[in-house]
């Protein structure tokens, strides 16, 4: 049965993903390659989904997260649109351009340096302080997963059809929500997931076949998938739904980022990137199929997208 009296209100809100050709860049991989790029979305991420899904049934007036940025921003958005307050918790190390939009966007930011205090724990220390605030997880939350469910219902319609959904996971909210929106279309579309190596726990979890975390939060160039682990409802979906999980290295999530801008003339963040990084990665993995990278997010700090250009990241 179709979830559609949660996610209406998402899909009248959000905009649709971008579809993209990228013949320059599927020939270069060797590979039939879409991109869907949710950096055009509202707030330059696909979080806007989620976050409009939670602030908009949610019947608490204010909303406390823990955000690298990105989840920060849309909720910070989405709850402005709603009539709601905001605050969330974010690593004193998150990009610049992050924590300024968080903050323009109208939300109250508290930032926590995560080598000494975990953005979890300190979360958790704000949310006693305000007992009456719906305390939201940027992933490991039904709601989020509903509202990023939307891109999986998009992705599902594309044609001619596609073999291969590939997707940035971190906390599993994206990849939890794409493999919802497919199965709920009734579509036989592989997904896989592009994790970083050094933040590996998704991979490590689906080898052991029970959930495993990261000793601390790592320190990936791909700052959206610095998470412990996989939130427990997304490990549920993905344990299952899942067709592989790629380790992408920190310089193949460099020359992602790079190829995009050289050869789409498309700016991604580095998780974002993960997926094309991915491709890079395991090439073989993909051959003959028809793949759609999804570009999760376009939010980079200016000083770190330059470094990565010239090649000195």
């Amino acid at each position: 049965m179709r979830a559609t009296s949660k996610v209406a209100g998402v899909r009248e809100a959000a905009r649709r993903t971008t579809l993209l050709a990228a013949p320059r860049l599927s020939q270069r991989l060797g590979v039939e390659l879409t991109l869907a790029s949710e950096t055009f979305q509202h707030t330059g991420s696909f979080k806007f989904r989620a976050a409009y899904s939670v602030a908009s049934q949610v019947p608490n007036e204010m909303i406390v997260t823990a955000s690298s940025g990105n989840y920060g921003q849309a909720l910070a958005y989405a709850c402005r649109l709603v009539g709601k307050k905001c605050l969330v918790v974010m690593p004193a190390q998150s990009a610049k351009v992050k924590i300024e939009a968080v903050r323009e966007y109208g939300a109250e930011v508290d930032l926590t340096d995560v080598r000494v205090k975990g953005r979890l724990e300190r979360l958790g220390e704000v949310a006693a302080e305000h007992p009456k605030a719906y305390v939201s997880s940027p992933y490991d939350d039904e709601l989020v997963i509903e509202g990023n469910a939307t891109l999986g219902e998009e992705l599902a319609a594309v044609e001619p059809a596609l073999d291969v959904v590939v997707s940035p996971v971190g906390g599993g909210g994206l990849s939890s929500g794409i493999v919802t929106g497919i199965r709920r279309e009734g579509k036989k579309i592989e997904v896989v997931a592009a994790e970083p190596l050094m933040a590996n726990d998704a991979a490590r979890s689906l080898r052991a076949g029970k959930l495993l975390a990261n000793e601390a939060e790592p320190m990936s160039i791909a700052d959206g998938a610095r998470t412990m682990s996989l939130g427990k409802r997304n490990w549920e979906i993905l344990r299952e739904g899942l067709a592989g999980i790629v380790e992408v290295p920190e310089e193949k999530i460099a020359e992602a980022v790079r190829l995009l801008f050289e050869l789409v003339n498309l700016k991604a963040e580095p998780t974002g990137a993960l997926s094309v990084g991915a491709v890079l990665t395991e090439g073989e993995l993909f051959r003959d199929k028809r793949v759609c990278c999804v570009i999760s997010g376009g939010n980079v700090d200016v000083g770190v997208y330059a470094k990565i250009l010239s090649g000195d990241q």
